[in-house]
């Protein structure tokens, strides 16, 4: 399998066009199963890693910065080979100090983060949301800062929308301070929201798009059944995190949808799976989806859809099937 290599934003960096998505490490997934599906990962071309402070998904203060624990303990000598991305802004404990894109808590939290990767520097580390208690020009200071200190070389944002982003493009440009270079948001064929506006303003600026979710949480794996409750170990019932995946998915309309999309995978010899990472994929604007796993051998499947090419007439034929995905969601 090769894998293709794509330009990160506007940067002088290429990333592997697949990125591993690590939020499951420590929860869902052992401490084995994390390590093999890293070296799997590895082995398949993957090289840009997403992670987050606040990981694994679904846990609680007892848990938060296990993840980068795990990926700390498996980097070793790999460090110059790959690209890592992590993020900051949810609670890291019960303070009201300890969260947020303050000055004081940007600076606490990637010293954290370096400190549980074992390394000197983080390449993209990412405001996990956007802060409206903060000033920007204050969010902005700071990350400039930890670029100018060489911790970090490259700053992003996640789950921002189109004002925020570019508002927060607005300061820095008027202040000469560090610029986003990515964007992280939701994006798949049952969320579709981004493209009326985020994804066009990342067009024009040169932001790259690392958007998560591209299989609905494994809602469009199409193995869920709506006749029955959501499986135990699935991200339905995970933890926290339950209550707002069954909120996005959990409905009779998108799995009426899934059934449809279901159809158009086999007519065209494709899995449900690589049908919903192709589409995410051949989107001109996005840079590299990240890919999620609970097990090493899901990666030959998930990785491999990236680099399928789907024609128009399929391309239309799916945005057409999930148009009414791109105005609403009350999942959000």
């Amino acid at each position: 399998m090769t894998i293709s290599t794509t330009r990160l934003g506007r940067t002088g960096i290429t990333v592997s066009g697949a990125c591993l998505g690590t939020m499951t490490f420590g929860l869902q997934c052992d401490l084995p199963t994390s390590i093999a599906i890293l070296d799997r990962a590895f082995e398949l071309g993957v090289y840009f890693l997403d992670t987050a402070d606040v990981y694994p998904l679904g846990g609680d203060f007892t848990t938060v910065g296990r993840t980068e624990e795990i990926i700390g303990d498996w980097i070793g000598s790999r460090r110059e080979e790959l690209v890592i991305a992590t993020k900051c802004f949810g609670a890291m404990g019960p303070s009201p100090l300890n969260r947020g894109n303050s000055k004081r808590h940007i600076k606490r939290a990637v010293e954290g983060s370096l400190r549980r990767l074992r390394t000197d520097y983080i390449d993209l580390y990412q405001l996990h949301r956007f802060d409206p208690t903060v000033s920007i020009d204050e969010t902005m200071e700071a990350l400039d800062d930890l670029v100018r200190e060489g911790k970090v070389l490259y700053v992003g944002a996640s789950n921002y929308l189109a004002y925020q982003l570019a508002l927060s493009i607005g300061r820095s440009d008027a202040r000469d301070l560090v610029r986003f270079v990515t964007v992280q948001p939701r994006y798949n064929l049952l969320f579709r929201e981004i493209e009326r506006e985020l994804l066009p303003l990342c067009d024009l600026e040169g932001i790259g798009v690392i958007p998560f979710n591209p299989i609905a949480g494994g809602m469009l794996t199409g193995k869920h059944d709506r006749s029955a409750p959501p499986p135990e170990g699935s991200r339905f019932m995970l933890g926290n995190a339950k209550t707002v995946y069954q909120e996005r998915y959990w409905n009779n309309h998108v799995f009426d949808t899934v059934d449809e999309l279901g159809s158009i995978a086999r007519d065209a010899g494709l899995t449900l799976t690589q049908l919903s990472i192709a589409w995410v994929s051949n989107n001109p604007t996005i840079t590299a989806p990240i890919i999620g796993a609970s097990s090493p051998s899901q990666l030959d499947e998930t990785v491999g859809a990236t680099s399928i090419l789907l024609d128009a007439d399929l391309m239309t034929k799916l945005n057409e099937t999930t148009r009414i995905y791109r105005q609403g969601d009350k999942g959000a």
